[in-house]
């Protein structure tokens, strides 16, 4: 069988959700033979070596500007002639429309599949009503969109995206990686000056409106008996509570979780499925999240679920989950590793797409085989 690529496009290759799950699939796929190449059309590119370690071909157009935009299309056009991909795969709103443009342009459209990757959740109107809009006219052109959990397909199917192209499968999480480590834990706590008692609280994510870190800092404010870490793009140029630490960007963040107790996301909006919620649990921490995006269904009845933008309800949870022996804690920990396990393993998602990208390759416009979620 001959195996064409699938070529994704993506605006930049930085360290956040999305990236982290293109990297995934892309480097799962092509360790199985499947191969995969990926252009990013900015000049950020911080993960690019991760896929260029792992045999993925990686091509950066450096494009910083919108004037240079038609140029950008009119080449990725060249490489869809030139590779000759199965799929091209656009991800986010901006490289799915970019995919869809540089598809049409480069002509036989009919000899490959254009799917979408949707990332997010309930944006913000102010900040996204221009692209969403401009995206919802286009998204009849892909065969497929893949939104990355139920609360994101609704969202967009609510702001005129085809129903029928719809689907969900959620995020996999690399569950080897992201687990208990007595070892880690003990080194992290040493660096950070950490007491070996102490209950720690991890929040992981970029300053960013959206990840509302003014709620999270509000909230440990009121428990100075907690330890507070936060991981993330300027975070450290945040003001904080006594209790509360900033690291800034980190590459180590399996063992910073292993080094805490409670993983937490605050995020008011835009959320889909939250990569940290579950690779916190995947290390064996207690969840608390605010309800956003598909949290709900991540966390199931592992851990505790507030209002978005509430510091004084999710201090309340944050007590709850630290609440009790350590032992106690452990064996909540524990409980919420076993639901990823089962509900969000890596190799699932991994063979969904797989599935997506390559089973049908007869039949490029039949309809996909199920996901992990269909609407």
């Amino acid at each position: 069988m001959n195996v064409r690529p699938v070529l994704h496009i993506v605006s930049g290759l930085g360290v956040g959700g999305a990236e982290v799950s293109l990297v995934q699939i892309a480097t799962a796929l092509q360790a199985r033979g499947f191969p995969q190449h990926v252009i990013c059309v900015g000049s950020l590119q911080s993960i690019a070596d991760q896929l260029r370690s792992n045999g993925v071909e990686v091509t950066v157009l450096g494009i910083k500007s919108a004037a240079a935009l038609p140029g950008g299309i009119i080449r990725i056009a060249r490489y869809i002639r030139g590779a000759d991909p199965g799929v091209v795969q656009g991800w986010m709103y901006h490289g799915n429309l970019l995919a869809a443009l540089a598809h049409g342009l480069a002509g036989r459209r009919s000899e490959r599949r254009l799917f979408w990757n949707l990332r997010a959740s309930n944006m913000e109107e102010d900040r996204y009503t221009r692209v969403i809009r401009l995206s919802a006219m286009f998204s009849r052109w892909p065969d497929l969109i893949i939104a990355n959990s139920v609360a994101g397909a609704k969202f967009h199917i609510g702001r005129g995206y085809a129903s029928q192209r719809m689907i969900v499968v959620g995020n996999g999480v690399d569950t080897e990686k992201f687990r208990p480590d007595a070892e880690a834990r003990a080194a992290i706590r040493s660096e950070l000056s950490i007491p070996t008692h102490s209950v720690v609280v991890i929040h992981a994510a970029r300053v960013d409106p959206m990840k509302d870190h003014s709620t999270f800092l509000s909230a440990m404010a009121k428990l100075p008996h907690l330890r507070g870490i936060l991981v993330g793009s300027g975070t450290e140029t945040l003001s904080l509570p006594e209790n509360v630490r900033a690291l800034g960007l980190r590459q180590d963040m399996a063992k910073l979780y292993a080094a805490a107790d409670i993983v937490v996301s605050s995020s008011a909006f835009g959320e889909g499925f939250s990569n940290v919620i579950a690779e916190g649990m995947s290390a064996g921490l207690i969840p608390v999240a605010t309800d956003v995006g598909d949290a709900g269904e991540i966390i199931g009845d592992s851990g505790y679920l507030v209002a978005p933008g509430k510091p004084a309800a999710l201090a309340d949870a944050l007590t709850a989950a630290a609440t009790g022996p350590a032992l106690e804690r452990i064996a909540r920990g524990a409980r919420a590793r076993e639901r990823v396990i089962k509900e969000f393993p890596q190799r699932k998602t991994v063979e969904t797409y797989m599935n997506l990208y390559y089973m049908q390759h007869s039949a490029p416009h039949r309809p996909a085989a199920a996901p992990i979620f269909v609407l």
